[in-house]
C-alpha cells in the first residue's frame, strides 16, 4: 500500500456529547496549535448533546471560520461520530481528539513530525498517541493496562495504547476499513489488517477538569471483550494480494 502524501492540510475531527464547558477552550487550543504552519479545518460532531454544547459551538464559528459543526439528532456513539466527521472532511489526513480536553492539541504537531520523517515505513497510515503517563484514577489506569495487554497479545497490533483519542491517519485508509460500533478502539489492528503500518508516539495526557466521563470501567470492559473477538475474526479472514510489477494499474 503506497503511503498517502501529506501536503500540510489536516482535518481535525472532535466527537462530543454534553461537553459544553470544554468546547471553547479546546477549539482555541486546536487553532493555536495548528495556525502557524498548517492548513486545517476543525469538525465538531455533536453526538446528540442535551446541554448547551451546540449553542456554544455555533457561537464560536464567528471567531473561527475553519470550524464546522455537524449534529446527530440522537446519540450514535463515538465511532459513528468519528465516521461522520471523516466522511465530511475536506483534507487527505485526519487528526482525532477526544472532546473532554484530556488530549493536548499541541501534540498533533509531534504526530505530524513523525509522519514527515523519511525514516518511517513507506506504508505508514496511522500515528497513534501513546499516553505513557496517564492522568486518570488508579482503577482506570489498571483496567486500561490489562485491556491493552490482552488486546495486544490477541491481535498482535504492536500498539501500547489504542484507547488514546489522539490519532492521525489517512482519510482514504479509514474509509476502507470495516465500520462498526466501537471500531475506534481497534484502529491500529484494522489498519494493519489492511496492509498499513502503525507508529505510536508518546503524548501528553491531562486530567479532566470540566464535565463528566461518558464511560466507566464496566461499559468499556464488556463491550471491549465482544469486539475483541470480532476483530480477531476479521483478521483471520483477510487476504492481501501482492500485485505484480507488470500489472496495468
Amino acid at each position: 500500500m503506497p503511503k498517502h502524501a501529506y501536503h500540510g492540510r489536516l482535518s481535525v475531527v472532535v466527537p462530543v456529547k454534553n461537553e459544553q464547558d470544554n468546547v471553547e477552550l479546546l477549539v482555541r487550543e486546536i487553532a493555536a496549535a495548528l495556525s502557524a504552519n498548517t492548513t486545517f479545518e476543525i469538525i465538531y460532531i455533536n453526538d446528540g448533546s442535551t446541554d448547551t454544547t451546540q449553542a456554544r459551538l455555533e457561537a464560536l464559528k464567528a471567531e473561527f471560520p475553519m470550524l464546522r459543526v455537524i449534529r446527530h439528532r440522537a446519540s450514535c456513539g463515538q465511532s459513528r461520530a468519528v465516521t461522520t466527521g471523516v466522511n465530511a472532511a475536506r483534507y487527505e489526513w485526519i487528526a482525532t481528539l477526544d472532546g473532554d480536553g484530556q488530549n493536548d492539541p499541541a501534540d498533533i504537531q509531534a504526530l505530524l513530525a513523525k509522519l514527515a520523517d523519511p525514516a518511517q515505513p513507506a506504508n505508514l497510515e496511522l500515528l497513534a498517541g501513546w499516553r505513557a503517563r496517564r492522568n486518570d484514577t488508579f482503577l482506570r489506569r489498571i483496567s486500561s493496562k490489562v485491556a491493552n495487554g490482552v488486546r495486544s497479545r490477541m491481535l498482535k497490533d504492536n500498539t501500547p495504547d489504542t484507547g488514546c483519542g489522539l490519532k492521525v491517519f489517512a482519510r482514504e485508509t479509514f474509509l476502507q476499513l470495516p465500520n462498526f460500533d466501537h471500531m475506534h478502539r481497534f484502529l491500529p489492528a484494522l489498519v494493519m489488517r489492511n496492509g498499513g503500518a502503525v507508529v505510536s508516539v508518546p503524548v501528553n495526557h491531562r486530567a479532566r477538569e470540566r464535565g463528566t466521563s461518558k464511560y466507566g470501567v464496566h461499559n468499556r470492559l464488556w463491550v471491549g471483550i465482544v469486539d475483541l473477538f470480532g476483530v480477531a475474526w476479521l483478521q483471520r479472514r483477510v487476504r492481501l494480494p501482492i500485485i505484480e510489477p507488470d500489472s496495468d494499474l
